[in-house]
């Protein structure tokens, strides 16, 4: 982790610089990187994140807590529901959520244009699968 990195980069990055891609953390998501792991020398992570039209939701992100000091997802497009710990929780476009570090949660369900702008401290923050926080998850929406 980089937390004392002295941050002198500037950082403009327009829709056209960066595109949607496939390997990140799941495969059912695509990530638009917009640089500013790079422009903060590692501190942060700042990315879209949106649904894969060929992948919709089958057994969602499973349970999993994430090894971060801040983390903050705003909705863009569509919606997306968690389990954050026993609490089914929707998020739709425009909804901001704080994750504390460390809470037990999984996205089981989302809509097929879902769309997030995830920033995370450290960049390169870990995530650990843990087991669930209750046997009770609803059931995915299947895409039309």
């Amino acid at each position: 982790m980089n937390q004392h990195a002295i941050v002198s980069k500037f950082s403009h990055v327009k829709p056209g610089d960066t595109e949607f891609k496939g390997g990140g953390l799941r495969d059912f998501f695509l990530y638009r990187d917009l640089g500013i792991a790079d422009a903060t020398g590692g501190q942060v992570i700042c990315h879209l994140v949106k649904a894969n039209p060929d992948l919709p939701p089958e057994e969602g992100t499973g349970w999993h807590k994430h090894l971060c000091d801040f983390q903050i997802v705003i909705m863009t497009k569509g919606w997306a529901r968690f389990m954050y710990e026993d609490t089914e929780t929707l998020v739709e476009a425009g909804d901001v959520i704080h994750q504390r570090p460390g809470i037990t949660h999984y996205l089981f369900d989302y809509s097929k244009d879902m769309e997030y702008l995830e920033i995370v401290s450290p960049a390169d923050f870990k995530t650990v699968d843990v087991p669930p926080a209750t046997e009770t998850v609803p059931p995915v929406t299947p895409w039309k």
